[in-house]
């Protein structure tokens, strides 16, 4: 008994003391990418026209030949209030205006022959002018009861009714531009010599968060807030396929610069220890070397490394707690098992 006990200590006869198992941890390689800095800002989105249509004279609507929640063209008819006596006052009015050009015609025949005065002529000539002017302002009159869309644009809902007395002011619908947006939002002070018109920008919103509209810096305002010390900004954002609609939150994210191959790894692989940052690369014999890195831009999956670690390496995903400089581990990649899965092994 004593020699078995012997044979089995540290040390013993086999040569070879107790030695720990590999310790499994998620691994994942050191890739390189192109890494953008960016500066991100909650905003608002917004139409660039965005008006309510209303009457500008007193009628009785006639018609609303526009359906609701659709789009219109410019010069489309939204509204159209009763024009009898406005069509009236207006052909009276041409008929005023053809009779004082052929008044004046003949007065200037006269006057070639000198049978008139001067002033006689003078006052066919005027009076002419006054017609003309009041057939225009007749024809104005007309075309107000004919209420039209001043640009292209989707209509809102109807917010009057066929046969309502409407007065100047009234509203008849509401009608926005949903072709271009545009998106509001604040920087702070520090960006400003950076935050130019004409940076990218790229919006997501909750109502499409797999969809991502790509835009560009349009306005900075001249005057920083005093009390916030941000400045105001607007990006113009092309509305291809009309999802986004205003008044939509935006998360706005603004391209600062751009580096291609850059060195990234899971933001999980990183652990502090001080002010130094660390991760443990595994080395072709499974054991791992606790490195010292420096850290460049990050998102909420990922870290650039910009001293190091160099491409193809890999490192600890998760697991790195129960590890020291020198261990070995059974290194498992399941974002790779992952996709083998997804794909069926192929």
């Amino acid at each position: 008994m004593l020699l078995a006990v012997t044979s089995c200590a540290p040390g013993g006869p086999a040569g070879k003391g107790f030695q720990m198992p590999p310790t499994p941890v998620e691994v994942a390689p050191v890739r390189s990418q192109t890494v953008r800095d960016q500066f991100h800002a909650l905003g608002t989105i917004e139409s660039e026209d965005n008006v309510q249509i209303t009457s500008e004279v007193t009628g009785v609507v006639r018609s609303l030949p526009f359906a609701e929640g659709q789009p219109v063209q410019e010069g489309s008819m939204i509204a159209l209030l009763d024009d009898r006596e406005a069509r009236a006052e207006a052909d009276r009015a041409e008929a005023q205006r053809q009779l004082a050009a052929a008044d004046f015609e003949r007065a200037k025949k006269l006057a070639e022959k000198q049978l008139i005065s001067a002033r006689d002529l003078d006052d066919a000539q005027a009076n002419m002018k006054v017609a003309e002017a009041n057939a225009t302002l007749a024809r104005v009159h007309l075309e107000k009861t004919h209420i039209r869309a001043p640009f292209e644009g989707v209509v809102g809902r109807r917010l009057t009714s066929v046969g309502a007395w409407l007065k100047p002011g009234d509203p008849v619908t509401d009608l926005a531009r949903l072709s271009s947006l545009r998106v509001a939002f604040s920087a702070p002070e520090r960006l400003l010599g950076e935050l130019r018109p004409g940076r990218v920008v790229e919006v997501r919103t909750p109502a499409w968060p797999d969809r991502e509209f790509d835009g560009r810096v349009s306005v900075v305002d001249p005057i920083v807030d005093p009390v916030t010390r941000t400045v105001r900004m607007l990006a113009r954002v092309p509305n291809r396929g009309g999802l986004l609609r205003p008044g939509l939150s935006a998360d706005v994210s603004v391209t600062l610069a751009s580096r291609d191959r850059a060195l990234t790894i899971p933001d999980e692989a990183v652990f502090a220890e001080g002010s130094s940052n660390f991760v443990y690369v595994v080395k072709a014999d499974s054991s791992v070397s606790r490195t010292v890195v420096q850290l460049g831009a990050r998102d909420s999956s990922r870290v650039e490394i910009t001293r190091g670690l160099s491409a193809g390496q890999t490192v600890v995903r998760t697991g790195h707690q129960k590890l020291f400089d020198g261990a070995h581990v059974m290194p498992v990649d399941l974002a790779a098992a992952d996709a083998s899965a997804k794909t069926g092994g192929r």
